[in-house]
């Protein structure tokens, strides 16, 4: 088991160290393949995500070529111009006409437009490898989704309606109970994930980031914490997950949707943006939980030699 989980986390490693050299390579590519050349002879890529409104263009200087440069071509979300048919205007190069208000030029020559989130499913098009190459990447990226989410759903209905419910408010409630209990907590979970799916805070990178961040900032000092040192307490490991939690998504919260105004790096604790500000809630975690459990009474001796067996685990015969 050891051993499997040490090639788990290898590979695990490998694949997150080599997200950012592949993101870096699909974005060369696109700039190679769109900068500087004509709408007319963009490639067809482009122009197929063009109409899902995750790809876009305005010619700034009315020069007919697409021009990429840093910085928003446009200020908030871009939406594409209709006529009383409800049909989408198209542009004299035959572009899409965008009606969201372009960002000055003087500020950024950016022309371009291409959702964060599209780089890449788009990256097997942009090289021109073939449809079925395409439709396998999208399909991993479904199934990957598909098998994570139930798998959460799984944890959620069932921490609350088991580990909550029935642990610790209602022992004696019933198996079919718990069963309605489990079917709430899985409705609202769909119900929250939904919504922030139709409304993200961020692209699908910094959802993740936000995620991982608030994941450190709770359960890892816990699981860590739990494991390795028996002298951990109930207490400590409580009020450890929600002071890391609650700085955490407070910090999140306030950058991102109470004052986003604010979200640059010389108003970020420590030049830390909200992205990352999860390695600090799960510092505070560890020092919470450790200082909380030392003032605390230790667990018994039973709790003590299950830790052990976890980290010692015997050879069955």
């Amino acid at each position: 088991a050891r051993a499997s989980a040490g090639w788990a986390l290898l590979f695990i490693a490998i694949l997150y160290t080599t997200a950012p050299a592949v993101a870096s390579f699909a974005r060369l590519n696109m700039i190679q393949t769109l900068h500087n050349k004509s709408y007319t002879d963009a490639p067809s890529w482009f122009k197929n995500w063009e109409k899902t409104g995750l790809a876009a263009w305005k010619d700034k200087n009315g020069d007919g070529m697409i021009q990429y440069a840093p910085g928003a071509a446009f200020k908030g979300k871009v939406e594409f111009a209709k006529d009383e048919t409800g049909k989408v205007v198209i542009g004299q190069y035959g572009e899409r006409v965008v009606k969201t208000e372009l960002t000055p030029i003087e500020k950024s020559k950016n022309e371009l437009h291409i959702d964060n989130d599209i780089i890449v499913l788009a990256n097997p098009e942009i090289a021109k490898l073939p449809a079925w190459v395409v439709a396998l990447v999208a399909a991993g990226g479904l199934a990957a989704a598909l098998s994570t989410a139930a798998g959460l759903l799984l944890v959620i209905s069932s921490a609350l309606s088991h580990d909550l419910i029935k642990n610790i408010i209602a022992p004696k409630i019933t198996e079919k109970g718990e069963l309605i209990w489990a079917r709430i907590a899985a409705a609202l979970a769909v119900t929250v994930a939904g919504y922030f799916g139709i409304h993200p805070p961020g692209f699908v990178a910094q959802v993740v980031a936000f995620a991982f961040g608030l994941a450190a900032s709770s359960f890892f000092p816990v699981i860590i914490m739990g494991i390795f040192w028996k002298r951990t307490t109930k207490e400590g490991a409580i009020l450890g997950m929600l002071t890391g939690i609650i700085f955490t998504a407070a910090y999140i919260i306030y950058f991102k949707f109470v004052n986003p105004d604010m979200n640059k790096a010389q108003f970020w604790l420590w030049g830390i943006s909200p992205e990352g500000i999860g390695s600090i809630g799960m510092l505070i975690n560890f020092i919470v939980m450790y200082v909380v459990s030392l003032m605390t009474k230790e667990p018994p001796k039973a709790v003590q030699d299950m830790v052990a067996s976890l980290r010692y685990p015997r050879e069955i015969k």
